[in-house]
């Protein structure tokens, strides 16, 4: 878990963005293979053995293109927000998935069939809002602001059981998975602010 923050880690945006870039470009291909072939049978559904491969597959499976591309802007902004942090973005991001996924799975609507990156999205939102009431750090609190701004009422809307055809539960879940990254991670740099550095 400790590979989760590192107080020395501060990357860029410059230094994140391709990988950001193939992350995304992958959700396109998935998103065009499935065109043609029957890839959203991958969709997580909670309580299912077969579903349990959804826990990763779904951030990748879309139905439409308008719900990728409802999902690809807010995914590429809050994934470049990660950048300025002192997380480690793929950890954040694979936790927020699996803890998301996994609560999804466990207590999430039965015979429903979950697709879409939304989950990760509503983690990622979550966890920018919470970093930054945890870590207390300026630049974490600036982050804070902005996605406040921007996905606030977005978090609050879309947690609720009122869009038909929206997978609200996985929302939620993933928000929470997303705000108990961030209060993992702000724990991590607090203790390692507080070890002992041993000088050669």
């Amino acid at each position: 878990m400790s590979a989760l923050v590192d107080a020395r880690n501060v990357h860029s945006i410059r230094r994140d963005f391709t990988q950001i870039a193939v992350f995304l470009a992958l959700v396109w291909v998935i998103f065009a293979l499935d065109r043609v072939l029957p890839l959203e049978r991958l969709g997580l559904i909670p309580r299912d053995a077969g579903g349990l491969v959804g826990i990763l597959a779904m951030p990748f499976l879309h139905a439409d293109l308008a719900h990728l591309m409802a999902n690809s802007v807010p995914l590429a902004v809050t994934l470049l927000l990660l950048a300025g942090s002192r997380a480690n973005s793929g950890a954040i991001v694979l936790l927020i998935v699996v803890i998301g996924g996994a609560a999804l799975w466990l207590l999430g609507r039965g015979g429903v069939r979950h697709i879409g990156a939304s989950g990760l999205v509503f983690g990622l939102i979550a966890f920018h809002i919470f970093a930054g009431v945890f870590e207390r750090r300026l630049q974490s609190l600036v982050i804070t602001g902005v996605v406040g701004l921007l996905y606030a009422s977005t978090l609050l809307r879309g947690v609720l059981p009122m869009q038909p055809g929206v997978s609200w539960d996985g929302h939620l879940f993933g928000a929470l998975a997303g705000a108990l990254v961030a209060l993992l991670s702000a724990r991590l740099l607090r203790e390692q602010a507080r070890a002992p550095v041993a000088r050669p």
